[in-house]
C-alpha cells in the first residue's frame, strides 16, 4: 500500500460545524452484556450547550439502556468518507411529554429547524404525546474526529 497523507485532526470549532451541517448520526449505547447498541438517527446540535438532542419514543431499548448506563457517543459522517466527528459523553432522558405544550413537547418542537416546523404546532405536540416521546440529551464532554486530504 502507498503511504499517503496522515489524517489531520479536526479542531473543536471545525468538529462543531459538522455535527451543525449535518442531520443524521450513528448513537452508539451499551447493551447490559457490554457490546454497543448501535442506531441511526436525526439529532439537533446545540455548539452553546454542548448538547446533542434526539427524538424517540419511550419504549425504545435505547432509551432503557441509557436509564440503566448514560454512556453514550453518536459518530457523525463528513461531507466524504475521509471524515468525522465523534461527540460522546452522558445522556440524560426527558420525562414523556403527556400534555400537549408540555416543556417536553416544547423541547421536541424546538429541535426541529425553523424551515421545517409545522404549520400545525397543537397537531405536532398532540402527535408527541401519542406516541409517547421523550428526548435524549447527549451532555457532550469530548468531541473527536479526523479528516483525510485526498485529492479524488
Amino acid at each position: 500500500m502507498t503511504q499517503g497523507p496522515a489524517p489531520r485532526p479536526l479542531s473543536d470549532d471545525a468538529l462543531s460545524a459538522l455535527l451543525s451541517t449535518q442531520r443524521f448520526g450513528t448513537l452508539a449505547t451499551n447493551k447490559s452484556s457490554g457490546h454497543p447498541h448501535l442506531t441511526t438517527m436525526l439529532y439537533s446540535w446545540d455548539p452553546e450547550a454542548r448538547i446533542v438532542r434526539f427524538s424517540t419514543t419511550a419504549d425504545r431499548v435505547k432509551v432503557k439502556q441509557l436509564r440503566r448506563d448514560p454512556r453514550a457517543a453518536v459518530h457523525v459522517p463528513g461531507g466524504d468518507v475521509w471524515s468525522f466527528a465523534v461527540a460522546e459523553g452522558e445522556a440524560e432522558v426527558s420525562e414523556i411529554t403527556t400534555t400537549p405544550g408540555d416543556a417536553t413537547g416544547r423541547e421536541l418542537l424546538a429541535m426541529i429547524p425553523e424551515a421545517a416546523r409545522p404549520e400545525d404546532e397543537s397537531a405536532f405536540l398532540e402527535q408527541q404525546v401519542a406516541e409517547r416521546r421523550v428526548v435524549i440529551r447527549l451532555k457532550v464532554s469530548r468531541l473527536y474526529g479526523t479528516a483525510l486530504d485526498i485529492d479524488g
